[in-house]
């Protein structure tokens, strides 16, 4: 192995589902960077165009499309509609998610079923899409977006729908890993703890959970949205080419207590 040159990712086609904020734009970032031509996946338009026009000035080469990942049909048609225009993809980062503070006695079936769609659903309809090419391919690592939510329980705040759904998407990963293990393809999920992303830091606002959480992790920060697409990249590229169904923890040593 060239170690020097370990994360080169050029000629390497990268999909992004909520790629226009948040760790998937600062995937896209990295993951250009390194190389790899994009596609970026968001159901927001404006911040679609906008993370599109960010980085073809930075000189990447990206593509886009709007994409509901709850609606199984769609994301099979952008499945199809990438791979005529750009090939089968190499990587996949399933980063769209949502959450929602509530408690279990008060949360709406809607509310629960949203956040089941998005964060389970979706993920698993991108899987099984983009899955069934790199299968077919031989090749392509899937990265998924899980959480030390999936197997902790957060304090103080109460969310029981984020942390099923992200320990449901801990599980999806390693079966999809075990199946797909000998065709090539490789599935592993990180598990961030709070990242300093705006939905995050716009916490602050509540001083009774942000401090909380920043004193429940040894560090005492959240972590950077840079340090987990350094993370990213580290999975999609020859690096990590023995790794499958590896839930990897990202969360300034919380889970360590």
């Amino acid at each position: 192995m060239d170690y020097r040159n370990a994360n080169d990712l050029t000629g390497k086609l990268a999909v992004i589902t909520g790629g226009a904020s948040g760790i998937g734009l600062e995937a896209a970032r990295a993951l250009g960077q390194c190389g790899a031509k994009l596609e970026i996946l968001d159901f927001n338009s404006e911040a679609l165009d906008t993370a599109a026009t960010e980085l073809s000035s930075a000189g990447y080469d990206v593509g886009t499309a709007l994409l509901d990942v709850t609606d199984p049909q769609a994301v099979n048609a952008v499945a199809e509609s990438i791979k005529a225009r750009s090939g089968t993809p190499d990587i996949l980062l399933n980063s769209a998610g949502i959450a929602r503070l509530h408690s279990a006695t008060e949360i709406s079936d809607a509310d629960w079923q949203l956040v089941m769609d998005v964060n389970v659903n979706g993920t698993f309809y991108c899987c099984r899409a983009f899955g069934a090419q790199m299968v077919e391919a031989g090749r392509g690592s899937i990265i998924n977006m899980g959480s030390m939510s999936g197997s902790i329980i957060n304090r103080p705040q109460f969310a029981s729908s984020y942390m099923v759904s992200k320990g449901a998407i801990h599980q999806l990963t390693k079966a999809l890993a075990v199946e797909w293990a000998k065709t090539g393809v490789r599935v592993n999920a990180l598990a961030p703890g709070y990242i300093a992303t705006e939905m995050t830091l716009g916490m602050r606002a509540r001083p009774e959970l942000f401090d909380v959480w920043l004193d429940m992790t040894p560090m005492g920060r959240c972590g950077e949205p840079e340090e987990v697409a350094a993370l990213i990249v580290f999975l999609a590229s020859q690096a990590s080419t023995y790794m499958t169904g590896s839930i990897v923890a990202i969360d300034g040593g919380y889970t360590a207590l």
